[in-house]
């Protein structure tokens, strides 16, 4: 199965022109202010991570997020390492993914059970994304499968509608991403929060020393500064905001979440390339030849969208 991303500024570059630093990249999602990096452990770049680092993390993760008691924080290198080692938690369980929506839970499940068609309802598995990717879908039904995934990977610009409460129950497992809120994808750090059992068949897969020494003291750190993140929801609110009224005049708004903009144009393609020859790259899907995806700009480059609109 092909697995359909954001980024690509290099190709972007060999087709439309310029150098990477030219381009203004919106297709990912990513929060454009990132959290402040700074290492506190001298030792993170050259030391194997310690248990004593990984329990940091965990501990600044389960007062973050609210985990229950009786569930379990897994850390991983990214949420798309979890993703990836999902369909192993019932090997050959067919899958349903709440669609549509991004194709990485459906490309790691074709990878391992070779299956193709995601819209059963009576799969004993069941995976939905919320806010979903790309329309800022929210899911709310109750929790019925076998095995429920839940991926939130976004939810943190709205806790209130996080699950995570759920999290304790037999079956179900909460996947988080670092990368998008905290702006830090490059470090790749994710987590599965879920009952004991779920939690240790995940660690085995990922086996030793999955996180690296930054990316532990570094999450820690971002974990426990609930100020920032207040104060990062609330300007992400005021940008969505902002491109909504930039776009108004070009497309309708389908959906999103304050970390991107789903909009519906006349023809995504054609949108895609008038911006891209002003260095602004933008996310289309195959599957709607009418939406366009855009993320935030940073502060210092609202200039160049606003130019290439």
């Amino acid at each position: 199965m092909v697995r359909d991303h954001g980024g690509g500024i290099d190709a972007a570059a060999m087709r439309f022109g310029g150098v990477r630093a030219d381009w203004l990249d919106l297709s990912t999602g990513i929060n454009p202010l990132p959290y402040p990096v700074r290492l506190t452990q001298s030792d993170a770049w050259t030391a194997l991570p310690d248990r004593a680092a990984t329990d940091r993390l965990i501990a600044a993760a389960r007062v973050f997020w609210g985990v229950p008691d009786g569930a379990v924080v897994v850390p991983a290198p990214g949420a798309s390492a979890l993703i990836a080692r999902v369909p192993l938690l019932m090997a050959g369980a067919r899958a349903y993914i709440s669609g549509p929506t991004y194709n990485e839970h459906a490309a790691a499940f074709a990878s391992v059970t070779g299956q193709t068609d995601f819209t059963d309802h009576t799969a004993p598995v069941h995976v939905h994304v919320h806010p979903n990717n790309p329309d800022g879908r929210l899911f709310q039904a109750a929790l019925t499968a076998q095995l429920t995934v839940i991926d939130e990977s976004f939810c943190d610009v709205m806790p209130a509608a996080s699950r995570v409460a759920e999290a304790a129950r037999p079956g179900v497992v909460i996947l988080k991403s670092f990368g998008k809120f905290w702006g830090l994808a490059g470090m790749r750090l994710g987590f599965a929060i879920c009952a004991p059992d779920l939690a240790q068949r995940l660690t085995d897969a990922l086996g030793p020393w999955p996180v690296s020494g930054p990316a532990l003291d570094i999450g820690a750190q971002a974990l426990a500064d609930p100020d920032w993140a207040t104060a990062t929801r609330a300007r992400l609110t005021r940008d969505a905001a902002r491109l909504d009224a930039l776009m108004a005049p070009h497309g309708a708004l389908v959906g999103g979440t304050t970390l991107f903009r789903l909009y519906r144009v006349a023809e995504a393609g054609a949108f895609q390339d008038r911006l891209a020859r002003h260095r602004v790259w933008s996310r289309v899907f195959p599957y709607a030849t009418d939406w366009v995806r855009l993320g935030l700009p940073h502060p210092d480059r609202w200039a160049q969208l606003e130019a290439a609109l």
